[in-house]
């Protein structure tokens, strides 16, 4: 299967810039895998396709500003680095700008000396690991000297940044949104649940896995880079409890269905954990976990594109971003919203 079979044509003006005043009023396609139906609607119309018992799982991780400007101290060159995970206290994996200037042992300071990050190994394709050195609470002192990671097909300068996160967002350490969350608002939470649909939350700190541009050609060659989870032992038994009695499972976004289609996978049910996923979904995959997905709209040649494509077919979802171009639909981060049944 090749990567370029999940390639389109997308007119640059429907990659959205910013976000909607209002989360809710995004647009909302639903997908019907049976009838291969499409409607048209907005986000504020998804409880019109909940139904009572059925478990809605988010994934609670929170952005954090990993995106820092420092100088290399040898030699005063600029240095980019973007936090990509926490390997251990103060150990961090990231994804360095101009990597080649930043060698084993290089310091980059950042703030004047407040933060400092000594690079401790070295990695392919632009990767390296650095001890952090500070004095203080790190999460503080990243506020001051971090920037949101924006994605870099995002131009303009996003004004309010907790428009880059979701309104439940709660475990810091993630380095890009779960953009699926953005739409719901404490409104539209509010109503699900007295609709007797349970919400339940796990974490994916997103990292390299998702949003890394797949650069071979067949898609078999892409390795998936390693991103932590962790699912709870209530969450776990809510969804086995689901699961035994037939009750619909909807995940809202990709990163929740890589943690829940992980876990099950590994375990052959819900199981408590903390650790890291390197799933690769594409056409071909058995989902086991999930009923339904809530989802935006992809980049082309994506993972994420291949994992809608996976859980509908690659012809329906083709079909679908059809639709979304000449309806003139908003993509990506700040785009528009796909609920597929």
């Amino acid at each position: 299967m090749k990567v370029s079979d999940f390639d389109f044509d997308l007119p640059e003006s429907l990659i959205a810039q910013t976000p909607l005043e209002k989360r809710d009023t995004s647009k909302l396609m639903v997908v019907h895998r049976d009838s291969g139906e499409i409607e048209h609607k907005h986000f504020y119309d998804i409880l019109d396709y909940l139904e009572a018992g059925d478990i809605l799982v988010r994934n609670n991780t929170k952005v954090i500003p990993a995106r820092l400007f420092g100088i290399k101290e040898e030699t005063n060159g600029h240095v980019e680095l973007l936090l990509l995970k926490e390997l251990s206290n103060d150990t961090w994996e990231c994804l360095v700008g101009n990597a080649r200037i930043v060698k084993l042992n290089t310091v980059i300071s950042f703030g004047e000396g407040s933060l400092k990050a000594k690079c401790i190994e070295i990695k392919e394709e632009g990767l390296r690991v650095f001890e952090m050195i500070y004095e203080g609470i790190f999460y503080e002192i990243l506020d001051q000297l971090g920037t949101m990671p924006l994605p870099p097909y995002i131009k303009e300068k996003l004004e309010e940044k907790d428009r880059y996160q979701t309104v439940y967002a709660k475990i810091e350490g993630s380095a890009a949104a779960p953009t699926a969350g953005l739409h719901f608002t404490p409104e539209i939470n509010k109503k699900i649940k007295e609709k007797g649909i349970q919400i339940v939350d796990v974490t994916l700190h997103v990292g390299l896995g998702t949003f890394r541009p797949v650069k071979v050609d067949d898609i078999l060659d892409h390795e998936m880079h390693s991103e932590f989870y962790m699912i709870d032992e209530q969450v776990a038994d809510t969804l086995n409890h689901a699961k035994a009695t037939g009750k619909r499972i909807i995940s809202v976004g990709t990163t929740s269905t890589r943690v829940l289609e992980s876990n099950i996978k590994k375990y052959g049910k819900f199981v408590a954990t903390n650790e890291n996923t390197n799933i690769f979904i594409y056409p071909g995959y058995n989902y086991e976990a999930i009923d339904c997905l809530i989802t935006n709209f992809h980049l082309p040649k994506s993972t994420l594109l291949m994992l809608i494509s996976a859980f509908s077919s690659k012809e329906l979802v083709f079909k679908a971003y059809a639709q979304a171009i000449e309806e003139e639909y908003r993509f990506f981060s700040f785009g528009d919203s796909m609920l597929i049944l």
